[in-house]
């Protein structure tokens, strides 16, 4: 593998998908080799099926080694469901003012970082900002004259078991000597925010299949960040149940309704599934849907109102991933239910300037950045 070229693994809540990528030009990416594997994905903190994982990152890592050749090394992304971020606040004090040098910001890094515990482990750590003596907040004080200097660190820690079983996937291949592993909450951040709205805060919600996760971006790291295992699959789920269908019937059902569509009197929609129709009122359809993303609404106002740093009340929703492409209208209506201005979010990229493709081209940005 050319060695401007990465391979990057990304773990979302029912798929894996593995690519080898290298920059374009423009701030583009070139990707050289891609594969994708369902699996029965993860919630509360846990693996649902671990056979299943192992497979699934067996497939999709030995169809990219088939492919490419030469991969020696992985990035793989953390899910938000095995991540924590612990916030420290930390100052150092010169004896004179001085010229803020790269091993002042090292030296209070290292004094902040919390101790690893038997669960989890720190694997990355970013700045929100720094604070100079003047009590001016920067991001990069290299350079600054001051005779102290503070850091508000985020620390990005990973669930230890989840780690152990990814690790024992990768046993499976001998020539893939280096396992790097990124924070997707953070790839997330840095990648589809831009640094005027990070300086000011800004909140990211990433809504996936069975898992999604509400983040507060500040700076260059994260003050907050909750995943809860709920997601675009569950209103699946809710369909069934409650109009007694199939989950598959459900799940077509919920691709197909645009909530923003033009009601009409009596429309119907109907799916043929193993030789049987399912027919329902549009209107009925409809009002299910909502109900169920109500319960995702209320899970955001939750995490909103639980967050006790700058006031984020003005700040719009970004909102990305998988579950975006699944409902037609569920930006306006997550809008509507909050009264917040939502955004829907996707990377600047041609062909893959879509929310589900947001995950995996921010932990290629990252882990491109990582090997320059």
């Amino acid at each position: 593998m050319r060695r401007k070229s990465v391979a990057v693994l990304d773990i979302r809540s029912s798929e894996i998908t593995a690519v080898v990528g290298e920059r374009g030009v423009n701030n583009t990416f070139i990707i050289k080799s891609r594969y994708s594997s369902s699996y029965d994905g993860y919630a509360e903190g846990n693996l649902l099926d671990e056979a299943s994982f192992l497979t699934a990152v067996e497939e999709t890592v030995r169809c990219i080694v088939s492919s490419m050749g030469g991969v020696k090394s992985f990035y793989v992304g953390i899910p938000g469901e095995f991540t924590r971020i612990i916030n420290t606040d930390k100052v150092i004090s010169f004896q004179s003012v001085k010229k803020i040098l790269v091993n002042d910001c090292d030296y209070l890094a290292g004094m902040s970082a919390p101790v690893d515990t038997g669960e989890y482990q720190t694997v990355r750590h970013s700045c929100l900002y720094y604070v100079l003596s003047d009590k001016r907040k920067i991001i990069n004080p290299v350079g600054m004259l001051s005779d102290s200097l503070q850091g508000k660190f985020c620390f990005y820690q990973c669930k230890n078991s989840f780690v152990e079983i990814l690790l024992k996937a990768f046993r499976q291949f001998p020539a893939i000597a280096d396992i790097n592993l990124i924070p997707t909450v953070y790839a997330e951040a840095l990648y589809l925010i831009q640094p005027e709205q990070r300086d000011e805060c800004a909140v990211l919600f990433d809504l996936g299949y069975i898992s999604s996760t509400y983040s507060v971006v500040c700076g260059n790291g994260l003050s907050c960040c909750e995943s809860f295992s709920v997601g675009v699959g569950h209103i699946a789920v809710y369909l069934m149940s409650e109009l007694e269908i199939p989950f598959e019937v459900a799940s077509a059902f919920l691709s197909r309704i645009n909530l923003n569509a033009k009601e009409t009197l009596n429309g119907l929609d109907e799916i043929s599934y193993e030789g049987k129709i399912y027919k329902f009122a549009t209107s009925v359809l409809r009002d299910k849907i909502r109900e169920g993303l109500d319960g995702i609404c209320e899970t955001i106002e939750e995490c909103r109102q639980s967050y006790t740093g700058r006031n984020i009340d003005a700040k719009p929703i970004n909102i990305t991933g998988e579950g975006v492409k699944t409902i037609r209208g569920i930006a306006e209506h997550i809008s509507n239910r909050l009264v917040k201005n939502v955004e829907i979010i996707a990377p600047a990229v041609p062909y893959y300037d879509k929310p589900q493709f947001s995950s995996l081209l921010s932990l290629l940005n990252t882990a491109l950045t990582d090997a320059d």
